[in-house]
């Protein structure tokens, strides 16, 4: 076996391995997290960084910040989670994945280590990838890392770092058997990535900020609050992006972003008044650096655009909240004069309530299911809901062959939109994006198809 065959037989086995415990579930808490960290020499204190919270948004928020930071002159690690191709996308340096040979050699090490402590339990899926990017951040000599919250904030294993600023974007109902029944509840959970003596940015609602503004004071914590404290205004919107002004304390800015939607000006008010804290803690970043880092933001698979004429948007809306937003979106910014929907969702969700968003602006749905089936909702559940709203639909079993059925039934005026999952757009994706393209984190180029 020549030394090819043997780093990808290397590579398999590490992919093995951590699927291995993927498949074990999910364990919040961060005492497996820290002792894992101390045997690995705490890697998470060799950078600064940033964590960002939320119910939606917070992969958004965490390139834009990079991008704006990489444009500031740092090096900048970024953590985000879940991927939707392959896992490299979860840990990214100066806009570049982690090569598959580095990923597989870390995470190696770190099997070896937690093999060679006794009475050890294991970490998770999520906190080996976690410890995987902070020793690679270090090896890298990361100046920043900004940090996406895997779940919740209080347990999740991001919050093992000592962060300059913490960003909540929002606050929903989610993942209630594990957060909390009420906004309240799950607010508090959140709010625990809020360090004493700090600064968190938040675009919450005020039933969240209410709690979060309790536990500021508590900790004599500061709070900038988009729409009280930060303020965006949009200036004009096409499929090319948004031109928008965003106002903060003695300070205002001209921007524009290839993302759409008015959710995506939300998330870069947050990204700016993450900016604005950094500064309080003397990090410089110029004007010029957030403006280009924010006209240089790339997110794939959020109202991401992959074919013109038809034109067809992929986007991962994965709850009630996101759905209303990505429906907002469309119906607001866009042109069309039919819209065809390819809808899987998966089963933890409230169908009932994101089929209520999308449904009422559909021309015709196709119902799919993706190809994670044991979280995949069944199409006939999704259909009954669309039905409700007597719009026309049909069901088609696979995500790529309804999606072909969607391509043959839209005209070059009309619109089609993947939606429902990450998984549901994982899959759709690869139609128009083969491997080798580079298409995430900062600075791709896209070309999306005539």
């Amino acid at each position: 076996m020549d030394s090819r065959q043997n780093r990808e037989a290397m590579a398999a086995d590490i992919t093995s391995y951590l699927y291995s415990l993927r498949n074990k579930g999910a364990k919040l808490g961060l005492e497996r997290i820290r002792r894992l960290l101390e045997m690995l020499g705490n890697p998470q204190k060799e950078f600064r960084s940033i964590i960002v919270g939320g119910t939606s948004g917070k992969g958004s928020t965490v390139a834009m910040l990079s991008s704006i930071l990489n444009e500031a002159g740092f090096r900048v690690g970024m953590f985000t989670s879940p991927h939707l191709s392959g896992l490299t996308e979860r840990i990214v340096v100066d806009g570049k994945k982690i090569p598959e040979r580095e990923l597989s050699d870390i995470v190696d090490r770190i099997k070896s280590t937690i093999e060679s402590y006794e009475g050890f339990e294991h970490p998770t899926f999520f906190e080996v990838l976690t410890a995987a990017a902070f020793c690679y951040f270090k090896e890298q000599k990361a100046d920043f890392a900004v940090l996406e919250v895997g779940l919740g904030g209080r347990l999740d294993a991001t919050n093992t770092t000592s962060p300059l600023v913490s960003i909540i974007t929002n606050v929903s109902l989610e993942h209630t058997r594990i957060l909390g029944s009420s906004i309240q509840e799950i607010a508090m959970e959140k709010a625990g990535i809020i360090r004493p003596n700090s600064m968190v940015v938040t675009a919450a609602g005020d039933e969240a900020a209410e709690v979060l503004e309790r536990i500021c004071k508590e900790r004599n914590s500061k709070m900038l609050r988009v729409g009280r404290d930060i303020r965006f205004t949009r200036l004009g919107s096409t499929v090319k992006g948004q031109d928008f002004r965003i106002f903060l304390p003695g300070k205002n800015y001209e921007l524009s972003t290839p993302l759409l939607g008015m959710h995506q000006l939300e998330n870069a008010a947050c990204a700016a008044g993450a900016v604005y804290g950094l500064g309080l803690n003397g990090v410089t970043i110029p004007d010029h650096a957030v403006a280009e880092g924010l006209r240089k933001t790339r997110w794939a698979g959020r109202m991401e655009i992959v074919q013109r004429k038809p034109l067809v948007i992929l986007d991962s809306a994965k709850d009630a909240q996101a759905m209303k937003r990505l429906a907002e979106a469309i119906s607001n910014d866009l042109e069309y004069q039919r819209l065809v929907v390819v809808l899987g969702i998966s089963s933890d969700k409230n169908i009932t309530a994101m089929v209520d968003e999308i449904a009422p602006i559909a021309d015709y749905v196709i119902v799919t299911a993706h190809g994670v089936m044991d979280r995949a909702a069944n199409p006939d559940v999704i259909a009954k809901e669309i039905g409700k709203h007597s719009k026309e639909y049909s069901i088609v079993g696979g995500v790529k062959e309804a999606v072909k059925k969607a391509l043959s039934m839209v005209k070059e005026n009309d619109l089609l939109l993947v939606a429902g999952s990450l998984f549901t757009v994982a899959e759709a994706r690869e139609l128009w994006v083969g491997e080798g393209n580079e298409r995430f984190g900062r600075g791709f180029n896209e070309i999306p198809k005539k």
